[in-house]
């Protein structure tokens, strides 16, 4: 495993050797956000969702989210935004906000751009969608350090970004089914949508 400090000076360097390793099969990074420690991957790698679920000791059969750089573009992979996907991604987008969309094959797909100046320049490099999940082990508290999520993980990441402590005060994303003609809230986070209700 490659363990990399982030700062300020290596925000892109960082972002460059991550895309590029983000683009072989089976390439799993731990990775801080604004909310918490999270594992990604390349979206449509198999081998390494399968990880995810095994580091994280997670039913297989739970849904992974994306990150995305762009979310207009995801018409492109089957996403359906008319209507209240669209109108909450144009507000909350980038932000702790995971908004579940329907798609065009019948299922649903959550996503989110992700607020930090690491990752939103990783999307920019890599051009694509990851799969992201929570870095902490199934039922146990989220990951505010790297040393943390290493700890609870069963088992070892490619890439290790360390971005130091992140603050206890701060909760996972907000996470809503936006499928229908209101919001249903799935889980309260950082966000108070108490308007779209």
């Amino acid at each position: 495993m490659v363990r990399i400090k982030l700062n300020s000076d290596n925000i892109e360097e960082t972002a460059g050797k991550l895309s590029e390793l983000l683009k072989k099969e089976g390439a799993v990074a731990l990775v801080p956000t604004e909310t918490v420690y999270g594992l990604i991957a390349r979206a449509g790698d198999e081998i390494a969702a399968k990880r995810i679920f095994e580091l994280k000791r997670r039913n297989v059969s739970k849904v992974l989210g994306w990150f995305t750089g762009n979310w207009r573009n995801l018409p492109e992979h089957g996403v359906i935004l008319d209507g209240l996907p669209e109108k909450l991604a144009k507000e909350y987008c980038p932000g702790p906000l995971t908004i579940i969309a329907p798609c065009a094959d019948g299922s649903t797909q959550g996503f989110r751009v992700p607020d930090t100046p690491f990752l939103l320049e990783l999307l920019k490099k890599f051009d694509g969608v990851l799969i992201q999940t929570s870095a902490n082990a199934s039922g146990q508290p989220d990951a505010r350090s790297c040393d943390e999520a290493l700890a609870q993980l069963n088992g070892e990441v490619d890439i290790a970004v360390d971005g130091g402590d992140i603050a206890g005060n701060i909760c996972g994303s907000t996470v809503v089914d936006a499928t229908g003609d209101r919001i249903k809230i799935l889980r309260q986070g950082t966000l108070d949508l108490q308007k779209w209700l």
